[in-house]
């Protein structure tokens, strides 16, 4: 069984903190609020998609988050 490629992004816009889940092998975007909400989901995306979701969320400020510390010590 081989591991899925996960990739955690938080930003604050609005003071409002939002997270992103990336994952690669299954080409799906999770979004959700600072309370976690679900916001979006999408299915389905290509790798260039998800190359575009991720360069967006740079551009935004979001920072990437590895999963081994807590996510408040990246705002």
């Amino acid at each position: 069984m081989t591991k899925l490629s996960v990739k955690i992004w938080i930003w604050v816009y609005n003071d409002v903190v939002f997270k992103a889940i990336l994952r690669e092998e299954e080409g799906t975007l999770t979004l959700f609020d600072e309370n976690d909400v679900l916001l979006i989901k999408r299915t389905g995306l290509s790798i260039s998609q998800m190359k575009l979701i991720e360069a967006t969320l740079v551009a935004a400020g979001a920072k990437r988050i590895d999963g081994k510390q807590e996510p408040f010590t990246y705002l």
